[in-house]
């Protein structure tokens, strides 16, 4: 298959697609709200610079199990974290200032980080799977193998 070609998946495979994100998500969600939990109680830090750190985290290691187990993909691994780069170049300072924001009129911080992991999924699994991986979906040595 070529590396243009956008991937068809059928129904079944797109919903063992949307499991295995929302598994790998969860797990970066722990790590998420593991580290911000962390840097929180056991730091001076404030919200944002715990948020980042954490979200920073839980991103790394998000992309890397996606791109190699949910979307097996062989994409070029600079062009798609660039990719992953702009998406969090919008969401991070969004989510760092709506989060701060509702810091400030006292809502608890764990709502707050808890909400944003929820936003965070869905826009994120809309964007890798639509515009980061679309058209390199099922290419890497985990499909060839199979074959």
């Amino acid at each position: 298959m070529e590396m243009n070609q956008q991937v068809l998946l059928t129904p079944k495979e797109n919903f063992i697609q949307f499991i295995k994100f929302s598994l790998f998500s969860a797990s970066a969600g722990i790590i998420e709200i593991s580290s911000f939990t962390l840097l929180n109680e056991l730091t001076t830090f404030k919200y944002w610079p715990s948020y980042l750190i954490a979200l920073t985290l839980s991103v790394l290691y998000n992309f890397t199990v996606n791109r190699r187990f949910t979307f097996k993909s062989a994409a070029n691994i600079p062009i798609a974290m660039l990719k992953v780069f702009g998406f969090y170049c919008v969401f991070t300072p969004l989510s760092t200032w709506w989060g701060n924001q509702f810091v400030l009129i006292g809502v608890n911080e764990y709502l707050i980080i808890g909400g944003t992991m929820l936003v965070n999924f869905v826009s994120e699994f809309l964007f890798v799977r639509f515009f980061v991986f679309r058209n390199t979906i099922n290419t890497n040595d985990l499909v060839k193998e199979k074959a």
